[in-house]
């Protein structure tokens, strides 16, 4: 847990006011899972990003994702070689631990398909062989609210493959005069290495066995469970939380209690991080637009309803 402290302030040196953004990524790497961000450029994501690899020793890539973007850019094609009179298997940008999908809406569904097989299987297909990714794979999409000109909206089953939906908000006026004496000099900030792949392994097995009351697992099936069975709520909605909301709860909650110096999880840990689990797993109808009700509003109307164990 020490080593993890470090890796936050590591982390700070170069990204000033993100606390949150640092720790849902951090979150998600414990999980082994991936993570959406969404918000306006220029909020420090892929800066985040960029550091996080320094700071674990792990590779990173950066895709840009376009409206002419094609699957075989994303993860790789056969190659014929005059010389020889054989194809080779040319791996592109997916085959790496840490992966930034830029602008994740600009890509169409063809790219899309071919990000979830990774995403999912953690795994990726080229023509006819099947290649495992490294253990520590981890998709971190970032997608601009702003700009919806030539976007694609992502579908309910790769949003479902994401952790959590982290928004970024803009830094305080304290952290944007810090930004600007940092940032506006030609200074070159350096990271230490605080973590290898080992490292992070052990990590991730001691959150695994954190211990979780039978309540907690009550408590999270009647959260998931009122979102597709109470009335006020289902009016609102297209599509309910999965199964894989539940469980994403449970780790998330586990990695949370972690990150508070516990080795046992409270309702608390579910309660902090229930919007970021849910809030791309539950599909608003045009009712809810209608009435102008966001799925945020709609996660502390479950939070209403449901009493703790």
């Amino acid at each position: 847990m020490e080593r993890i402290s470090k890796v936050t302030s590591e982390i700070s040196k170069k990204v000033i006011g993100q606390d949150g953004l640092i720790r849902d990524i951090l979150i998600c790497l414990l999980c082994k899972w991936h993570i959406l961000l969404e918000w306006a450029p220029w909020l420090a994501k892929t800066l985040s990003v960029a550091t996080l690899s320094e700071v674990v020793s792990l590779n990173f890539s950066r895709i840009q994702f376009t409206p002419d973007l094609l699957p075989s850019d994303l993860v790789g094609n056969r190659i014929y070689n005059p010389e020889t009179r054989e194809f080779l298997t040319k791996k592109w940008p997916i085959f790496s631990n840490l992966v930034l999908a830029d602008e994740i809406n600009r890509a169409p569904s063809k790219v899309q398909s071919a990000l979830l097989e990774a995403m999912a299987e953690r795994q990726v297909t080229i023509w006819d062989d099947t290649f495992k990714l490294d253990r520590q794979f981890m998709v971190l999409a970032t997608q601009n609210p702003i700009e919806q000109d030539w976007t694609y909206t992502l579908p309910e089953a790769q949003l479902d493959r994401f952790l959590l939906k982290s928004i970024i908000d803009y830094p305080s006026e304290v952290e944007e005069i810090e930004i600007m004496k940092k940032y506006a000099s030609d200074e070159t900030i350096k990271v230490n290495k605080i973590l290898k792949k080992i490292d992070l392994d052990i990590l991730q097995k001691d959150i695994s066995n954190i211990y979780v009351d039978d309540n907690i697992y009550l408590y999270v099936k009647d959260l998931i469970f009122c979102s597709r069975d109470d009335l006020e709520i289902k009016e609102y909605l297209m599509y309910w939380a999965s199964p894989r909301a539940s469980i994403a709860l449970i780790k998330v909650a586990k990695a949370n209690a972690f990150l508070e110096w516990r080795d046992f999880v409270i309702p608390e840990d579910v309660i902090c991080m229930l919007k970021w689990v849910l809030r791309h797993r539950l599909i608003l109808n045009y009712e809810s637009i209608a009435d102008w009700i966001t799925t945020d509003m709609i996660i502390d109307k479950i939070l209403d309803k449901v009493q703790i164990k």
